[in-house]
């Protein structure tokens, strides 16, 4: 059986995390996603270089491992976050289908340093009226209901 050597991937991931708060581009996070003993992509956080709210480094890292292997099924992949990905991050590992996250720290640490990740997850674990933004329903629902009607009828396969 085969060993892997799981400091490798988790050292390419806080490499990564370093670099992107030397230049500022986002939070201390990084991420390496690896199929077997191959790293296909490493990334870090570039919230403020992108300006972009979902630009963690778990969602750069799935971004380029799809973009490089040319499929958005990452089955047989494995993703190393330098800290327990957020809810956010974690259904995208999930979307991926990547097959096991290995973490460097807890979520609670990113908390200890003000990240809201702890308070979200908390918030997913919230009834929905009680969460602290409001989902309101209905709203054009059957038309909305109409797009996936259209969508099964062209015979599309589920991703």
């Amino acid at each position: 059986m085969e060993t892997i050597d799981h400091k490798h991937p988790m050292q390419l991931a806080i490499d990564s995390a370093i670099e992107g708060i030397t230049k500022n581009e986002g939070g201390p996070f990084g991420a390496c996603v690896v199929k077997g003993n191959q790293v296909i992509s490493v990334a870090h956080n570039t919230v403020l270089l992108d300006n972009d709210p979902t630009c963690h480094a778990e969602m750069n890292a799935v971004r380029k491992a799809a973009k490089a292997l040319g499929t958005y099924d990452l089955s047989g992949c494995d993703i190393y976050s330098t800290v327990e990905p957020c809810p956010m991050c974690l259904t995208a590992i999930y979307w991926a289908r990547i097959n096991k996250i290995y973490a460097g720290a807890e979520n609670i640490v990113a908390a200890q340093y003000g990240f809201d990740d702890d308070e979200f997850y908390q918030q997913v674990n919230k009834p929905q009226n009680l969460r602290k933004v409001p989902c309101e329903k209905g709203i054009l629902a059957k038309e909305s209901e109409d797009v996936f009607i259209k969508w099964k009828a062209l015979g599309r396969v589920l991703y």
